[in-house]
């Protein structure tokens, strides 16, 4: 008797997990979404201008993680959207930064530049085989034997890219200069609704001098800093400057207008997460500074950017609920890590730091190298505080470069403002320190310098050109923001504890019922069993 009552109990009990499984299928769609530059300590801030459908829903009905960390140096928009899409860091996945330093051809290129590709729509030569593994998009087309639906929409190309992969059905940017959807000659298909809008009438390019970015709500509203001078209501005309209309409108809240519509246009297809398989939709928006904005405004249009992506966001969820549905469609929200700052100093305010001149630098280590090893110029570039030999003269001149990499570093770690100086050697073969692993995570062979200068914060770096160091300001303060998951039988829960960005991928890909990326090596998010 006792042992039929045990068999009844583990009857029932199997019976009520295989029911439970069953009932908790995989989404029909995912839509990650990607926030350029979104910062947790804004969403608090500026809490008071949203709406109960955006972010407050986001935030209340989600699964929210509170922070999420970029364990790599100077994380940006291309290095950061690539890290979440391949669940690895760039030691592994090759994007160490939107731009490097091609050394065959000592010039500053994107880091998807591919002279095989043709633009389409565009005239950038640009392509995802920069990406050396696969990513969470390409593992989805793998399992599907091809068939899923994988979209990508971003302002930028690298943020496209990254998010659309090796395999995707279309991926699109808005083009610099003609305000097009653009892609490239790599993906062998371009979606027709996207050429339709190219060329109709409401496309971009067509309507950008029609654009002017004014206060979506009275500035009355926007009160979030105390220290706000002088307010009065903004307005910024996009067509006025015909060099640079569509880059400035891409740093602002209109372009998310644009990347929700295009995403809104394939949803009310009908046939994106209506199949037998999932489908993935990338979306990227923008979060950050406006190029014209470092002025006493600066306040009022931040809050404003917040305030119209939380109306975007609200918008995207209605379509959702209504074309595929929310309870089907599994929504991932994840910061890029990063902001760029824009700071204004008094002039007579005096704080500690000081100037870091990299050519002065660099013309000085030369002079003690050639002093030790000969005439010749050893550094050939100092690039994105990293500085690259001339490897083909250590070679000639069978010069060891360990122990030469080990000479230049203990000459330039005496220098004013110079923290530490981390050789190419050391992060491949030396001994590490939790420093060490910091930066060998953003390291990647052939690509990156051979050795790696870690400056004081409060230091400005100044160049002699307008490169993307120029009068940069260390600033090693973190960027706090959320992660959120959201929709397929996600249980809201708000988990405080940091998470590796390398995690996002792998645990998607669980809810997906895939493998994840082949170099994803991290561990499932545990509240996503």
């Amino acid at each position: 008797m006792i042992w039929i009552v045990s068999s009844l109990v583990a009857f029932f009990s199997i019976a009520s997990l295989y029911a439970q499984n069953v009932s908790e299928e995989p989404p029909k769609l995912v839509i990650g979404i990607t926030i350029d530059q979104l910062r947790g300590d804004y969403l608090k801030m500026f809490n008071q201008t949203f709406g109960e459908k955006g972010f407050k829903r986001l935030l209340n009905e989600g699964l929210v993680y509170s922070d999420i960390k970029y364990d790599f140096p100077h994380p940006d928009l291309a290095s950061s959207i690539t890290t979440v899409y391949t669940g690895t860091y760039p030691f592994y996945h090759g994007i160490v930064g939107e731009k490097k330093y091609a050394k065959e051809t000592n010039q500053e290129v994107s880091s998807f530049f591919d002279r095989k590709c043709n633009g389409v729509y565009t005239t950038d030569q640009l392509s995802p085989t920069s990406i050396k593994v696969s990513t969470l998009t390409d593992e989805l087309k793998i399992a599907s034997v091809g068939k899923s639906d994988v979209y990508a929409f971003a302002p930028n190309a690298p943020a496209a890219l990254a998010s659309g992969g090796h395999a995707a059905s279309g991926v699109y940017w808005i083009d610099d200069y003609n305000g097009k959807w653009a892609s490239s000659s790599f993906y062998k298909t371009q979606y027709n609704i996207v050429d339709q809008h190219n060329r109709s009438n409401q496309s971009l390019s067509i309507n950008i001098s029609t654009f002017t970015w004014r206060p979506a709500i009275d500035i009355s509203n926007y009160k979030a800093f105390p220290y706000t001078q002088n307010v009065y209501n903004f307005q910024h005309y996009f067509g006025k400057d015909k060099t640079k209309q569509f880059k400035l409108f891409k740093q602002s809240p209109l372009v998310n207008t644009e990347v929700r519509k295009m995403a809104e246009k394939i949803l009310d297809t009908g046939a994106i997460g209506k199949h037998s398989y999932p489908d993935f939709l990338a979306l990227t928006f923008y979060a950050g500074n406006y190029e014209d904005a470092l002025d006493k405004n600066y306040s009022l249009e931040i809050q404003d950017t917040y305030c119209r992506l939380d109306q975007e966001i609200a918008q995207l969820l209605e379509t959702v609920e209504k074309t595929v549905g929310l309870d089907k469609t599994l929504i991932f929200v994840v910061p890029t890590g990063y902001y760029n700052e824009q700071e204004i100093y008094p002039d007579e305010l005096t704080l500690a730091g000081g100037k870091f001149y990299p050519e002065r630098t660099r013309a000085m280590l030369n002079m003690y190298l050639m002093a030790i090893y000969g005439n010749a110029q050893w550094i050939t570039k100092y690039y994105d505080e990293q500085l690259f030999f001339d490897r083909k003269q250590l070679d000639d001149k069978k010069i060891d470069v360990i122990d030469f990499q080990k000479c230049a570093a203990e000459f330039l770690v005496q220098f004013a403002g110079v923290q530490d100086v981390i050789t190419s050697h050391q992060m491949l073969h030396g001994a590490y320190n939790q420093t060490v692993r910091f930066y060998r995570n953003g390291y990647y062979k052939g690509i990156s310098g051979d050795l790696f200068v870690e400056l004081q914060p409060g230091w400005q770096i100044v160049t002699d050109d307008q490169s993307s160091d120029n009068n940069q300001k260390i600033r090693n303060s973190a960027v706090s923001a959320p992660v959120i998951f959201f929709g397929n039988n996600i249980k809201p829960q708000k988990i405080y504890r940091t998470i590796e960005a390398t995690e996002i991928a792998p645990s998607v890909a669980y809810r997906l019922r895939i493998r994840a990326p082949n170099a994803a090596q991290e561990p499932i998010l545990k509240e996503l069993f």
